[in-house]
């Protein structure tokens, strides 16, 4: 029994120990104002963001399998490709074990906040360009016009202004909204695809573009980036 309690331990600490030695790399993101939308989407609407920390990467297909054990992507075979095929009943599952073996607090991005990190935050707001980073799509995105119909690695792109890669193209990015009561208490959360991905034609990847999607839905081109709570 000592034995068996010994191996288990052991075991513990091993899986314990691979997660805490998981690098996920953030970006920290100084709050402020911005208009939501543009032009080309007919609508605006002025949002008060505060500080918060948004991974420099989408989650790759290493980072998944080292927190899950398995990996569940259409484009396998490429540890430094995004997970993708996810759902964000998955996504959700993954946050939850990633912050029990590491006892940090990452969650998915708010829509605001990810669309507020890929037009550069404060750096640049009256910048505005299409897509996160430039307006030419090809420098900073994997599309279907050069991604050959797949993922690529992260990071392989040119970056935004705040040094952020693929936040147009590659993989669609879940993002959870939060569903508030009169009183202000969270009763809920809705999920959306930002960003566009190496399967769809640029005007999907503008960083305006929005997709609402229920929580059990997960395609080959749907992946995600977390933020990091401090």
């Amino acid at each position: 029994m000592k034995k068996v309690f010994l191996v288990l331990a052991v075991l513990s600490i091993s899986v314990f120990a691979i997660a805490q030695n998981i690098d996920i790399e953030t970006v920290l993101i100084k709050g402020g104002k911005f208009n939501t939308g543009s032009n080309e989407m007919k609508s605006s609407n002025q949002i008060t963001i505060e500080d918060f920390y948004i991974g420099k990467f989408e989650i790759t297909q290493e980072q998944w399998r080292e927190v899950m054990g398995t990996n569940p992507s259409y484009f396998k075979d490429c540890d430094s490709c995004p997970v993708e095929r996810v759902s964000a009943e998955d996504v959700n599952k993954f946050i939850e074990t990633l912050n029990k073996k590491t006892g940090k607090k990452y969650r998915l991005p708010s829509e605001a906040e990810w669309e507020y990190a890929a037009r550069g935050g404060v750096l640049k707001p009256q910048k505005n360009t299409k897509y996160a980073g430039s307006n030419d799509l090809n420098e900073v995105a994997w599309y279907d016009k050069n991604s050959d119909g797949k993922t690529h690695q992260v990071g392989t792109k040119k970056p935004n202004e705040l040094g952020i890669y693929d936040m147009s193209g590659n993989v669609y990015e879940w993002c959870r909204n939060e569903i508030k009561n009169q009183q202000g208490e969270v009763i809920g959360y809705s999920y959306v695809l930002r960003g566009g991905s190496c399967a769809v034609n640029s005007n999907f990847c503008m960083i305006s573009f929005r997709s609402d999607f229920s929580l059990g839905i997960k395609y080959f081109n749907y992946g995600f980036r977390v933020v990091l709570e401090k």
